[in-house]
């Protein structure tokens, strides 16, 4: 049964939890529809995933948010990550490259919340520890931490509705390898690294052959006496050709298949090395630690679920809701079109169906996705999502992705995978 929940009344009080793209673009939308925001950020400043923290002299895993490091640059163009009324353009003086750094993006960020008078609702260096259902109200109570205070002075706070936007690539995901426990030497995950640096003439080896494990690889042939890939493909992939190739100190395999006490990593191809470093290049695990929903909602490494269009819980709807939950779909626009929705229905401008029908609809999703063979060309994919996102879209009058951009954003793709080096300034 869906939660108690007065639709009648247009003004809620909102609780958007992090302050990352998905957040700050909730914020903005819940505004336009005359809510009152409250914005809770962990970290001094806002920008998710785009402020970036240096993990080095001893950080941990769980001492850093951001998985980005020094040299990274977008794997998309600027039209890629902007909003559709601020557009990512070239600021004289900064990053003005169609692929720019890091940087640039969470100066792009600043400058969005400050035209849109965002920053003042954000609070800042503020941990949200819990977040559960106050009674039989339908309201929602969170409560927090002043992460700079030693004792961690805590505060609560009543809210109509809380919106879920603290991004998910910052709790590592580690594979299960044989010996992996009995390995001494380095083993981390590319969610601390930053610079290559540290592994000057060391033998490193690269789990994982998506974005970042081929970008650190090529990286760290700069510095590195030996450079490992090892990947699932039983064939060279396509986009590491070139690469393997051009540098004889590049090499590449399959997944590994043992990790022993001496250092030696064994791969399936019956190959062997023995390494200074693993780096672990294998994405990140779904984490809402602070989300108590007496089980409505389950949390795995993978899936957060039941959510109806990647949004709305069926049976706490609309007062609990989520933005920027789909792993592979991180352009920004997306999370716009969440936003609107959300702070449309919140209003009582959309009506979503019963929760019975949400669920319906959340099951029949999951059947067909079973059901569906993943389509192995990339940009099929990207193109498929394309067409969600103007579908989703369709629910708060989103407007539909204009085809030039849609051609240039799948032309970057295209051009990535056909030489991962040199595509961002061709």
């Amino acid at each position: 049964m869906a939660m108690a929940f007065d639709s009648l009344q247009s003004s809620k009080h909102v609780c958007v939890v992090g302050a990352g793209p998905s957040g700050l673009v909730s914020a903005r939308e819940l505004l336009r529809e005359g809510h009152s925001v409250v914005v809770l950020e962990q970290n001094h400043d806002l920008g998710g995933q785009w402020l970036y923290q240096d993990a080095g002299a001893g950080a941990g895993a769980a001492t850093v948010h951001s998985s980005v490091y020094a040299s990274l640059r977008l794997n998309a163009p600027r039209i890629y990550m902007d909003f559709t009324d601020f557009m990512f353009a070239p600021v004289e003086g900064r990053d003005t490259r169609n692929f720019p750094g890091h940087r640039e993006l969470f100066l792009y960020l600043k400058d969005f919340a400050r035209c849109f008078g965002l920053t003042e609702l954000i609070s800042f260096n503020t941990e949200v520890v819990h977040v559960g259902t106050a009674a039989a109200t339908g309201k929602w109570i969170v409560r927090s931490r002043d992460r700079r205070t030693e004792d961690g002075e805590f505060m609560e706070e009543i809210f109509d509705a809380v919106v879920i936007a603290t991004g998910h690539f910052s709790l590592p995901r580690l594979p299960k390898i044989k010996g992996m426990e009995e390995w001494k030497r380095k083993q981390l995950h590319s969610h601390v690294y930053r610079v290559p640096e540290p592994f000057q003439d060391e033998v490193v080896v690269v789990v994982g052959g998506l974005l970042s494990g081929s970008e650190i690889a090529l990286e760290l042939v700069r510095v590195a006496k030996e450079v490992h890939i090892s990947t699932k493909d039983v064939e060279i992939p396509h986009k590491f050709v070139k690469p393997v190739a051009k540098y004889p100190h590049l090499l590449w395999h399959q997944e590994i298949e043992l990790l022993c006490e001496d250092g030696t990593v064994v791969f399936a191809d019956g190959s062997s090395v023995v390494a200074d470093t693993i780096l672990y290049c294998t994405g990140y695990s779904y984490s809402v630690p602070f989300l108590d929903t007496k089980g409505v909602i389950n949390v795995d490494e993978k899936r957060i679920g039941p959510l109806y269009e990647h949004t709305f819980p069926p049976s706490l709807a609309p007062s609990l809701s989520f933005v920027g939950i789909p792993f592979k779909f991180i352009i920004f626009r997306f999370f716009e079109s969440q936003a609107r929705w959300i702070a449309q229905v919140l209003s009582g401008k959309r009506k979503l169906p019963s929760a019975e029908e949400m669920m319906m609809k959340v099951i029949e999703e999951d059947e067909r996705h079973q059901e569906l063979e993943e389509p192995k060309n990339i940009i099929q994919v990207i193109a498929e999502k394309f067409e969600y996102y103007d579908r989703y879209g369709d629910q708060c009058d989103f407007p539909h992705m204009e085809d030039w951009r849609r051609e240039i954003i799948l032309k970057s793709f295209e051009n990535s995978f056909n030489n991962i080096e040199t595509f961002r300034d061709e």
